[in-house]
C-alpha cells in the first residue's frame, strides 16, 4: 500500500488559520456506517447524536509551550521545539539550524538563559537548560505554543488557551489533541444531562506527527515513541458501557491509538509505558465503536488511521464531499463522527503497540 493511495487535493483556503469565536460551533460531517448519505451538523449537535449510556473517552494531556528560538556563538539563529521533557533541566529537542550542531554547542536563548547539547539521537537532540528554575514551569512564562506549521501566524495569546483542551491536565504533549479542542463546559454539560459519561487517558502527542512520511511503501513508515497511559478504571468503564448496550466513542486519533496499544490478545489491559503503534487499512480497531476525530493531512499516518476505522473508500469520499462544501481543515479546523466500516483492503498493522525502545 503506498502512502500516494491517502493523497486528496486541498484548497489552502480551507486550511482553518485560526479557531472560531465558540469552540463548539464547527461544523460536524457525520459518516454513518455502510453507504449512509452524510450528514452535515455541527460540534454543538452532539448530545443528539449520542445516546444515553455512551462513552466519550478524551486524552488529558496538556500542551506545553515548546517553541523557543536563540542563537549560536556564531551568531547563526536556532529554531527549538521540545519534544519531550526528561528531567527539571534537560529535554529531547528539534532543532531548526543552517548547520547540525555539535555535543557542546551553546545556545543563548532570547527568553533568557541558554542551552547546552549534550547529544543527538536521529533528527532529535538532547538539551541541558540553564534558565534558573525548573525547564517546566520556565517554558510556562518563555515558551511559545507550538501551532502547526500549516498555520502561517504567530501564536497570539488566544492561541494559550485555544490550542489546549479545557480538560487538559498531565503536562506532555507538544501539540493538541484536537479532535478535543471543539469541546466546552456548555457542550460537557449537555451531554452530562443526555446521560453520556466521560472517561480520559493520556497520550502525550509528539513533535513526529508533524513530520510527512519519507517512504513509498507505508509498511517502511516506523512511528515516533510516544508516551501513554489507560488506567483499569477506565478499561472497567469501558467494559460496563458496552456490556448494557452502549458505545465507546474516541475524541480523536490518540485516543484510539492510546487503547490499542494497550490491547493484549484481544482484550483491553492496564498499560502505561510507550508506542510506536501505526494503524492503516487492513487493521481492525476493536477498541472503540466510533470515532470523533478532526480532518488530517494527505498522506498522512492520521488519515491512514482514519481509513482503517471507517474504510478507505467511505473516508475518501468524504473527505471530497467536506471539501465541496467548503469544511474547515486541520487543527483549528472542523471535525467528524464516524462509524467502523472495514476496508476491503487486507494489511496488518505496521508495528506492534509496545515495541518503543
Amino acid at each position: 500500500m503506498k502512502k500516494s493511495d491517502f493523497h486528496f487535493d486541498l484548497p489552502p483556503e480551507l486550511i482553518a488559520q485560526a479557531p472560531l469565536a465558540e469552540r463548539s460551533a464547527s461544523r460536524l460531517l457525520v459518516v454513518p456506517a455502510g453507504q449512509g448519505a452524510f450528514d452535515d451538523r455541527h460540534v454543538a449537535d452532539l448530545p443528539d447524536l449520542l445516546q444515553p449510556g455512551d462513552l466519550l473517552i478524551f486524552n488529558d494531556t496538556r500542551v506545553i509551550p515548546a517553541r523557543l528560538f536563540g542563537r549560536k556563538a556564531t551568531g547563526g539563529r536556532v529554531e527549538i521545539l521540545i519534544e519531550r521533557l526528561l528531567s527539571d533541566d534537560e529535554a529531547r529537542v528539534q532543532l531548526g539550524a543552517s548547520k547540525p550542531s555539535r555535543p557542546g554547542t551553546r545556545i543563548a536563548l532570547e527568553a533568557g538563559g541558554e542551552a547546552e547539547v549534550l547529544g543527538r539521537d536521529d533528527e532529535f537532540y538532547r538539551l541541558r537548560f540553564t534558565v534558573g528554575e525548573a525547564l517546566e514551569s520556565w517554558l510556562y512564562r518563555a515558551g511559545r505554543m507550538p501551532l502547526p506549521p500549516y498555520i502561517e501566524r504567530a501564536p497570539d495569546a488566544d492561541d494559550d488557551a485555544r490550542y489546549q483542551t479545557v480538560f487538559a491536565r498531565r503536562v506532555g504533549a507538544v501539540a493538541a489533541p484536537t479532535a478535543g479542542l471543539h469541546f466546552d463546559e456548555p457542550l460537557l454539560e449537555r451531554l452530562r444531562t443526555r446521560g453520556i459519561g466521560f472517561g480520559h487517558v493520556t497520550l502525550h502527542v509528539g513533535a513526529g506527527t508533524f513530520q510527512s512520511m519519507r517512504v513509498d511503501d507505508i509498511r517502511d513508515h516506523r512511528m515516533h515513541a510516544e508516551w501513554l497511559e489507560v488506567g483499569a478504571e477506565l478499561i472497567a468503564r469501558i467494559h460496563a458501557t458496552r456490556a448494557a448496550g452502549g458505545r465507546v466513542v474516541a475524541v480523536g486519533t490518540t485516543v484510539v491509538r492510546a487503547l490499542e496499544s494497550a490491547m493484549v490478545d484481544g482484550a483491553l489491559q492496564p498499560f502505561s509505558g510507550e508506542t510506536r503503534i501505526f494503524i492503516y487499512p487492513g487493521y481492525r480497531i476493536r477498541s472503540v465503536d466510533a470515532l470523533v476525530t478532526n480532518f488530517h493531512l494527505p498522506e498522512s499516518t492520521l488519515l491512514m488511521l482514519v481509513s482503517a476505522f471507517a474504510g478507505r473508500a467511505r473516508v475518501a469520499d468524504a473527505y471530497a464531499h467536506a471539501v465541496r462544501e467548503r469544511y474547515r481543515f486541520f487543527s483549528y479546523g472542523d471535525a467528524m463522527l464516524l462509524s467502523p466500516q472495514p476496508d476491503d483492503a487486507p494489511g496488518p498493522a505496521a508495528a506492534s503497540a509496545r515495541d518503543a525502545p
